[in-house]
């Protein structure tokens, strides 16, 4: 299998900005307490079954019979340390700051860990089943599995299952069909490889590298979407010059044809107009922005009307830097929202998605769980104070119809501000052989490489 990008490392203590290969490798090779299954649900890791006490603000975990890459068994002295390491304040994991209701990490016996929390989080769990959050061993080979590497060569990392310490010695083990070539490489050898038929699984795929995709022309019934939950939009960056207003804000909010644009790219890919994808754990539906409410046909006069306003005070079209990706895809959007924001009279000038000069800067991120907060808070990059101090309001929330109602309002307070303009869903694509009969499309946009065959490990 390929993975778009660099070549896979396992994830160290850094883990503010794994690549998808280093999540892929990660997860293959040190599980967490829990993990994904096929279908992005929560399924047993390390930990082989669990209890939620005291009104959600205790979870206990037993670990199930388990090795380390080096052989000796995993134990909870082992395992609390690498936990709190992960979930400190200062940790440099990008899941951690969606963890400070973690109060204490403890051992219990050498089988048993309780994570006391000071508020109730029952979403915890998918936080937890992250890559981030793998049991990784300093200086080991990994973790507990569910794979060991076997080999890094100048063809890939050689993926091997790694033993069960519950398996019957009379029963046959791990054959190699069940071993894995891992490879990290750029998309246009991924997809030729694919094609050519040395590879059954390309991952990985964002829009970024979908005209590479449609170009080669693979069969359709190895394309596969996912429907991935998440944020795909334009986070409000520098609030100057134009952007220094609200109501200017939403004419660049209004004037894009978000149909359009995705209605170009795939019919799988739909379109969205406000910042949370549905209520969640919110007390509200998700707010829908003023512009919203015109038709299709009167937005682009009303974001006219709007940037001639400003055009007579200050004279010149405003000029807004767009900060995108690189690639074929980042072009098409590109294209997409320079054309409509030129109709309306706006300048639009590209920029990398780095720039420190951006107003605007393209969010494309899969959400890690299904929480409110987490979509208002990475939308949040120069949002109000008012959106701000709303959103940390549902984080220290102590009851969850409090972090409910405080969510509703953080929504409401960021949606009025127009500080994130919302275009799609995360677009993630797959190239899939038939014979992976077990791979299934799923919100986490997330394919654990013991979850693609009909007799998983």
């Amino acid at each position: 299998m390929s993975v778009i990008g660099t070549t896979p490392q396992v994830a160290g203590r850094d883990r503010s900005a794994l690549s998808a290969g280093d999540r892929q490798l990660t997860d293959s090779l040190a599980e967490g307490l829990v993990r994904f299954d096929a279908v992005g649900q929560i399924e047993a890791g390390v930990a082989e079954r669990w209890i939620v006490i005291d009104d959600g603000r205790s979870y206990i975990f037993r670990l199930r019979n388990a090795v380390w890459a080096d052989g000796t068994p995993v134990r909870a002295r082992d395992v609390v340390p690498l936990l709190r390491r992960q979930i400190a304040p200062a940790a440099e994991n990008r899941i951690a700051s969606y963890l400070t209701a973690v109060a204490s990490v403890v051992e219990m016996t050498p089988e048993v860990i309780e994570i006391e929390l000071a508020r109730p989080r029952p979403d915890l769990l998918k936080l937890f089943a992250q890559p981030e959050m793998a049991l990784v061993r300093p200086g080991a080979a990994g973790g507990a599995g569910p794979f060991r590497r076997r080999d890094r060569t100048r063809d890939g990392i050689l993926l091997t299952p790694a033993p069960d310490p519950d398996r019957d010695p009379d029963e046959e083990g791990p054959t190699p069909e069940q071993n894995v070539l891992l490879r990290g490489e750029r998309a246009a050898l991924a997809i030729l490889r694919f094609v050519e038929r040395h590879s059954d699984l390309v991952t990985g795929g964002t829009l970024d590298d979908w005209p590479i995709l449609q170009a080669a022309n693979p069969a359709p019934a190895n394309v596969r979407v996912d429907p991935a939950a998440g944020l795909y939009g334009l986070a409000v960056v520098r609030r100057e010059g134009f952007l220094a207003d609200a109501d200017n804000r939403g004419a660049i909010a209004q004037a894009i044809d978000r149909a359009d644009l995705t209605g170009s790219v795939s019919a799988d890919w739909p379109a969205r107009e406000t910042v949370l994808p549905e209520q969640l754990d919110s007390g509200a539906p998700p707010m829908v922005p003023v512009w919203a409410t015109l038709t299709p046909e009167q937005r682009p006069a009303a974001a006219r009307a709007r940037v001639a306003a400003w055009r007579s005070v200050h004279g010149g079209a405003p000029i807004v830097r767009l900060a995108l990706p690189a690639g074929p895809g980042g072009t098409i959007l590109w294209g997409h929202l320079a054309r409509d924001l030129y109709a309306v009279g706006v300048r639009p000038v590209r920029a990398a998605l780095d720039d420190p000069a951006a107003d605007l800067r393209l969010i494309d991120l899969v959400a890690p769980y299904d929480n409110a907060r987490w979509y208002l808070a990475e939308a949040c990059v120069a949002c109000s104070e008012d959106a701000r101090a709303a959103i940390e309001a549902a984080r220290l929330a102590d009851t969850l119809p409090e972090r409910a109602a405080a969510a509703a309002a953080a929504d409401r307070l960021l949606t009025q501000d127009v500080a994130f303009v919302p275009l799609a869903r995360p677009f993630r694509w797959s190239l899939v052989a038939l014979r992976l009969r077990q791979w299934q499309p799923n919100p986490r946009a997330w394919h654990s490489l013991n979850r693609l065959r009909t007799d998983p490990n």
